[in-house]
């Protein structure tokens, strides 16, 4: 049961950050509600003020701004998948979000609050990390920008303020010739492992690479070891495939739980990485 609330409906981002400043710990942001209404059910978390943003305007923008891509935070997951503006020059992104969940919860489920809500094992923050995405925060001071990586900071742990509001993720344009592939995998119903990549060639090499790997550990993490060895490497090698065990996965911050141990899941990121940059490499040499 959720118990008595009080829906309180901000016509504005200020308004809106106003009321999380006013209500405290008593009022929680409502946009999809995927994650907030299950937590409530769930007796994890409770609320007496939800905060409806889904009717500011503002927040519901998706836009190519020319050297990035603008998505407004209420922006389902859905909405994304659909996008001929994503599949057209973000075609990494839109396949991730194919891949959240399920229909029913990317109809109504936001980037945004699946960001804020800060799921360890959660697809959108993995892929936006390869694109170096960052995020637009609003308060009662003004607005401040976060690379996304400073944003999710720990398993349901984010840089949000108490009197701030999430108004929407940009997305710096990848290279030229950018190319890439989000693959996952899971027992369960949230994936045990995602990885994303994204290549850019010159030639038969690659001129830089660019892999993160998520829901193994608190937060995604870009595999810097990994993404130095790769440069100058064959397109065509790296199509047939590569060990990538070697590329960091030891160091990462890896978490054992009912997704398999940390040692099975440091196996399985490589395996993935390794897919998915043979995946975008075989998709150079069709498109040459």
């Amino acid at each position: 049961m959720l118990g008595s609330l009080t829906i309180h409906q901000p016509a504005t981002v200020a308004e809106a950050a106003k009321l999380r400043a006013e209500l405290g710990d008593d009022g929680a942001i409502y946009a999809g509600g995927s994650e907030l209404l299950l937590v409530m059910k769930e007796g994890i978390g409770r609320w007496r003020h939800l905060i409806d943003v889904k009717g500011i305007a503002a927040l519901r923008e998706l836009r190519d701004a020319g050297d990035r891509l603008d998505i407004g935070a209420t922006v389902t997951h859905r909405d994304l998948e659909r996008s001929p503006l994503l599949r057209a020059r973000f075609p990494v992104l839109a396949d991730m979000q194919a891949q959240v969940a399920n229909v029913r919860v990317r109809n109504v489920g936001t980037l945004g609050g699946n960001l804020c809500f800060a799921e360890p094992h959660s697809d959108p923050s993995t892929a936006l990390l390869v694109h170096d995405a960052r995020v637009v925060l609003s308060g009662p001071t003004g607005a401040r920008t976060l690379p996304l990586a400073e944003f999710v900071v720990g398993s349901y742990e984010t840089a949000l303020r108490a009197d701030e509001v999430l108004v929407r993720i940009e997305v710096p344009a990848p290279p030229a010739r950018a190319v890439g592939a989000y693959l996952k995998f899971g027992f369960h119903e949230r994936p045990t492992v995602g990885v994303a990549a994204l290549i850019v060639p010159a030639g038969d090499r690659i001129a830089e690479a660019r892999v993160s790997v998520g829901c193994i550990g608190p937060t995604p993490a870009r595999l810097a070891a990994l993404e130095a060895r790769l440069a100058g490497t064959s397109v065509t090698a790296l199509a047939a495939g590569i060990d990538a065990r070697d590329g960091g996965f030891a160091d990462l911050d890896v978490v054992s739980d009912l997704h398999g141990s940390a040692e099975y899941k440091r196996e399985v990121a490589a395996v993935l990485a390794s897919r998915a940059l043979a995946a975008a490499a075989r998709r150079v040499r069709s498109a040459a």
